[in-house]
């Protein structure tokens, strides 16, 4: 049975690398074919800050993030779903929690990069209105400006 919860900074490296690895061939290409998966949970456990989404004890969604305050930006290095749970949402979730964050934090920006063949990121970051900033062989790079509210 289904028990969503987000949660915030409470995934361990193990519950990271467990999640990465179960959705490696998600990525473009393959996360594992670019990076060490142990050394990136790792990194993203000590350094990022995390918006995560729960099926009971499983992660099952992630937006790993860093912040830059004295540009006010936020980077995003990671957002991912496990395969059986996508389509429902929740990587609009997750995005929606990091540009919340933002706006309570008084952020500017947020910024990421990701692969020219990621069709369904790609997708997804258009709904959000990320603009295009650079883009090299591989990669767009991508910016969301942030809004704001008054009186914060």
């Amino acid at each position: 049975m289904d028990n969503i919860e987000f949660k915030y900074n409470s995934a361990t490296f193990n519950d990271i690398l467990q999640h990465l690895k179960s959705c490696n061939n998600q990525f473009v290409p393959p996360l594992n074919t670019r990076i060490s998966l142990e050394e990136y949970s790792l990194k993203i456990f000590e350094k990022a800050i995390k918006f995560e989404i729960w099926n009971n004890t499983k992660l099952i969604g992630l937006l790993a993030a860093y912040k830059n305050d004295e540009s006010k930006t936020l980077f995003i290095t990671n957002v991912s779903v496990e395969e059986n749970y996508t389509g429902k949402g929740f990587s609009n979730n997750l995005l929606e929690k990091a540009i919340a964050y933002c706006e309570n934090f008084e952020l500017k920006n947020i910024k990421l990069e990701v692969n020219k063949n990621n069709t369904k990121a790609i997708s997804l970051y258009n709904k959000f209105n990320f603009i295009m900033e650079n883009e090299n062989l591989d990669s767009i790079f991508l910016n969301y400006t942030v809004n704001i509210k008054d009186g914060k």
